[in-house]
């Protein structure tokens, strides 16, 4: 069976850094484009960053570009979030997302609604 499962949240204050991991297991790795989305209480879900499958291709919100980071270790089916001078406004539920759909330039990054497996979600808390 298909299983993301994400580590590495937890309560931390503000301009610290955490490094948000996300193991795959059950499918293909390396054939799938992979993304970091967060939830905050009362707040839709939103995009954070995607990857492609070799890593040639990735994709930031706007606000985030400078401060995270995404990559990816196929030999380990990990995917990684790192996160540098935390915000309170980033506490949120951080969630993995897996996408087997092949993404020409026009393609990308995948919307929402196309991933195919998310994990269950890490909480990250930053406290002022």
């Amino acid at each position: 069976q298909v299983q993301l499962v994400e580590s590495g949240g937890g309560l931390v204050q503000a301009g610290d850094s955490l490094r948000l991991s996300c193991a795959a297991s059950g499918l293909t790795f390396s054939i799938y484009s992979m993304g970091w989305f967060r939830q905050a209480p009362g707040k839709e879900r939103e995009s954070v960053a995607a990857i492609s499958r070799t890593g040639g291709s990735t994709y930031y919100a706007d606000s985030l570009k400078g401060r995270f980071t995404i990559s990816r270790d196929n030999a380990k089916n990990t995917v990684y979030l790192q996160m540098n001078s935390l915000k309170p406004e980033d506490t949120a539920v951080y969630y993995c997302a897996a996408d087997l759909s092949i993404r020409p330039p026009a393609n990308w990054p995948p919307p929402r609604n196309e991933y195919d497996y998310w994990g269950p979600g890490t909480q990250v808390t930053v406290s002022s």
